[in-house]
């Protein structure tokens, strides 16, 4: 079996307003319990969208410095994520179009090693 990673950035998901999202809470979570059913399933779960919680660590100077904010200045950034342990490529690609389908908005997948 392999892992892989199923995620968005927040700026594919559009502008939409309040009413559309809800719309999307059932099939999204349709999705996740069906992964969970069919035993695929190792962790699901959406990022914070307000990057002022977010924090760097970086120790590639020699010095541990851990400093508030994202690592670098970008105007994409992770929205969620879903990591499923699958047989094959196909398997992966068939879970990537339900998330996408459920969510409303596009997905990449990639292996994680």
């Amino acid at each position: 079996m392999t892992q892989y990673a199923i995620y968005f950035h927040q700026q594919w998901v559009g502008d939409h307003p309040a009413e559309w999202f809800q719309t999307r809470v059932e099939p999204s979570t349709a999705v996740v319990r069906e992964m969970e059913e069919a035993g695929v399933l190792v962790f699901a779960g959406g990022l914070e969208e307000d990057m002022t919680e977010a924090f760097s660590a970086d120790g590639t100077s020699g010095t541990m410095v851990v400093t508030d904010g994202p690592y670098t200045e970008t105007t994409e950034y992770l929205g969620g994520i879903t990591i499923i342990d699958v047989p094959d490529l196909e398997t992966a690609k068939m879970w990537a179009a339900k998330v996408a389908e459920g969510c409303g908005w596009p997905q990449e997948v990639r292996v994680v090693r």
